[in-house]
């Protein structure tokens, strides 16, 4: 029950039930007062600790627009510019969402800290001194009853008179303040409502607005968000291609490192000890440094240098040549050692020492000394072993026999190259062979020579820029080279048009043939970083493939930038690709499927021959039964990401770990789930090339029941994707506009569901 009402009427009685109720209004108002004062203090601390974590948001918001990448070698992509761009993007929006934030701090202040003060201050302040009024005139009322009862019935009647109207009129007094107390006691429990529950509505009117706003900033940055995905997702696949080319780079620096120096301007360089000769008794010392020598103009560079200490330690020295002769043991007490006297320094004379005898008798050959039987440390480029493969008839027969049969699945009308031969083929072996040839050439199709020059463009220049500059240099490459290039970047083209099904898109094309179109002379790891810039050469030639392959470069414009000229910062290329990519969804981009190992090549790829029809062996039949969930039947070969996407099966190295997980969108590899067992790729026998039009015929909705039972497990890798076991019932199961997958519900939860991982109920 709650508080008694205080009845006027009472005032005049002032009985102890009356007093008590009076009490219990009084303690009331005292824990009231109590509560605000704590939640004042409280909501001051809660202003404090937001201007805090606005103060931390800022200096993280700092520390991001502050920080810029580095990148190995000379240009960006136009992916990682947005990367670096990114963390701007991403200080923006905290400096955005800490103003927010500023907002609805001082609308805690304004809204609920004054109005609570006030309240307490003149409200319950007011009821404080009327008590104390109360409690004053109750004690002078009773006292002046006390002191007026103790008079003597013999005091004169005048007396006793004056002395009856004076109780009279205090005890007036009293009643009448009483009845205001009464009144201010009962009038504040009624306010106290409203005005202390009005300026909590407001706070969280501006707590929700605050957040709100977050939302709306959310919304905003969505679209980013989304293009971003695709950068990082672009720059990961670059990266493993980049990373397995370096590994193998690596891997035969440390099998064979002499026959992989790199070409360099000085006939001979390297560490050599330095005999510093000094007065005695200190005799001398010995100092490494790092020593250049140019045979040409017999000129030696030496710079001291020390590891262990960080760095060099004093300037270099010049001087030029004038003799070298080896030192025996038996006149220096240390192996390895030759002298070399300068021409520009009359009686200089200096002891060096090798890391080992056979650096030293290099050194000796390289400087003209007595021991010359070595080769010089300046080598040539190291040849590529050629392949058997060559532009020439047969070449073109496997190029257009192989894009027949990947895009029209009948090998039975391949009369020169028999892909049939009572096998039941892959189309990944058929894409294989193709590419194999490619690379088997004596130099890559876009030759050593305009490789350079090709790469330049795609580091620089504006969309437009680009475009002219690689079509131009298309038309410098040999007349059967461009040829060949033409029927393939046709083919690719077809390919990336049907990037929604196939899961193909113009940059995975890029990963995938990039390295097989393009390669250096050299190999080496500045090279290898070049490799993104291949990909966008791939790139812009698919998108392009009408305008320059048949058409003329306009005679008008400039030639292109080449190497020999530097080339000016390009803002980030935006092109139709990039605009078809935004409606890409999240779910496809990170995907697990693995090549099955009869597709792995075993063999360098410079080891196995292309043209011959050997290299079209079969996988183990028996492959497919070691993995997972099989794969829907698929549609028509354009809509097949069992077609062409085996493309990406059959990627150079740079391209396995990532790209090659693009085939089959309607798989279980395709979703960002990681199943314990992937998928077999589709057999060339096993696809039809139309579905039953009872089937084909439906929409797919009619194709799609409400409910669905999981019957592989699967883990999500992203918050728009569901994680589920085996035997899980999913509610309200419907069509998602992205390839491969359902929506449906699970656990009051709803998210993506890869198509095949479940069964319709």
């Amino acid at each position: 029950m709650g508080l008694q009402p205080l009845e006027f009427s009472d005032c005049y009685l002032d009985s102890p039930w009356f007093r008590e109720r009076i009490r219990a209004h009084e303690a009331e108002l005292e824990r009231t007062n109590k509560f605000i004062k704590e939640l004042i203090k409280d909501g001051k601390n809660l202003i404090a600790a937001t201007k805090s974590l606005s103060a931390a948001q800022r200096k993280f918001a700092h520390s991001l627009r502050d920080f810029k990448f580095e990148f190995i070698g000379d240009a960006e992509t136009d992916d990682e510019r947005c990367i670096d761009a990114s963390l701007r993007e991403f200080s923006n929006f905290l400096k955005n969402l800490e103003e927010q934030r500023e907002i609805m701090a001082l609308s805690v202040t304004e809204t609920l800290i004054k109005p609570l003060e006030k309240f307490r201050k003149e409200q319950l302040g007011a009821v404080k001194e009327e008590k104390k009024k109360f409690d004053k005139e109750t004690e002078k009322n009773y006292s002046l009853i006390d002191k007026h009862l103790n008079l003597s019935a013999k005091k004169k009647d005048s007396h006793l008179q004056e002395a009856d109207i004076q109780v009279e009129q205090n005890r007036q007094h009293f009643y009448e303040l009483s009845l205001e107390y009464v009144c201010k006691l009962q009038e504040i429990q009624e306010r106290k409502k409203f005005e202390f529950v009005e300026p909590m509505l407001s706070f969280f009117q501006g707590m929700f607005t605050f957040y709100h706003q977050g939302h709306e900033l959310a919304k905003d940055f969505n679209h980013y968000k989304m293009e971003l995905q695709i950068n990082i997702q672009n720059t990961r696949n670059r990266f493993e291609g980049t990373r397995s080319e370096v590994e193998e780079l690596m891997n035969k620096i440390r099998q064979n490192p002499k026959d992989h120096k790199r070409a360099s301007q000085f006939t001979a360089e390297g560490y050599l000890y330095v005999q510093e000769k000094r007065p005695p008794p200190f005799g001398s010392s010995w100092v490494k440094h790092y020593c250049m020598y140019r045979k040409a103009a017999k000129k030696f560079n030496i710079i001291p240098f020390e590891h262990r200490s960080g760095g060099k330690l004093g300037d270099g020295e010049v001087f030029f040549l004038k003799e070298c002769i080896r030192r025996h043991t038996d006149s220096i007490d240390r192996r390895f050692c030759f002298d070399v006297e300068a021409a520009d320094r009359p009686g200089v004379s200096l002891t060096m020492q090798a890391f080992s005898e056979e650096e030293r008798k290099q050194w000796l050959e390289a400087l003209g000394g007595k021991e010359a039987l070595f080769p010089s440390f300046n080598r040539a480029i190291i040849p590529r072993p050629e392949g058997s493969a060559q532009l020439d008839k047969m070449g073109f027969t496997i190029l257009r026999k192989c894009i027949s049969a990947v895009e029209t699945r009948d090998v039975k009308t391949c009369n020169e190259v028999d892909l049939e031969n009572s096998i039941d083929w892959e189309v990944k072996t058929i894409t294989s062979a193709l590419k194999q040839y490619l690379r088997s050439l004596p130099e890559p199709l876009m030759t050593y020579e305009l490789h350079g020059d090709f790469i330049v463009p795609a580091k620089s220049g504006s969309p437009e820029s680009r475009v002219n500059a690689i079509h131009f240099l298309v038309h410098k490459l040999p007349e059967k080279n461009k040829e060949m290039l033409d029927i393939l970047v046709k083919h690719l083209t077809n390919v990336s048009n049907h990037s929604k099904q196939n899961l193909m898109t113009v940059a995975n094309l890029g990963v995938v043939f990039g390295p097989t179109l393009m390669r250096p002379q050299e190999e080496t790891v500045a090279a290898i970083m070049d490799l993104k810039f291949q990909n966008i050469v791939v790139e812009i030639l698919i998108e392009n493939h009408e305008k320059i392959f048949r058409t003329l470069p306009d005679a008008t414009l400039p030639e292109p930038v080449t190497l020999s000229a530097s080339p000016p910062n390009a803002p980030p290329r935006q092109s139709k690709r990039q605009g078809q990519r935004t409606k890409r969804p999240v779910a496809v981009y990170n995907l697990c499927l693995e090549l099955e190992d009869g597709d792995r090549p075993n063999l360098p790829k410079e080891d196995t021959p292309p043209s011959s029809l050997d290299s079209f062996s079969s996988p183990s039949p028996t492959a497919a039964a070691a993995h997972g969930p099989p794969g829907p039947d698929r549609n028509h070969l354009l809509a097949d990401g069992g077609t062409f996407g085996d493309w990406a099966s059959t990627a150079p190295s740079q391209a396995r770990s990532s790209t090659v997980q693009w085939l089959n969108p309607q798989s279980p590899a395709t979703p960002s789930c990681n199943p314990a067992a992937t998928p077999p790729s589709p057999k060339l026998s096993s696809f039809p090339l139309s579905l039953p039009a009872t089937v084909a015929d439906k929409p797919p909705e009619s194709l799609i029941s409400r409910k669905a039972r999981a019957v592989y497990p699967c883990e999500a890798e992203h918050s728009s994707e569901l994680s589920f076991e085996i035997g899980a019932i999913f509610e309200d199961v419907q069509t998602s506009r992205e390839p491969g997958w359902l929506e449906g519900t699970l656990n009051g939860k709803r998210g993506l569901i890869p198509q095949n991982y479940v069964k319709l109920l």
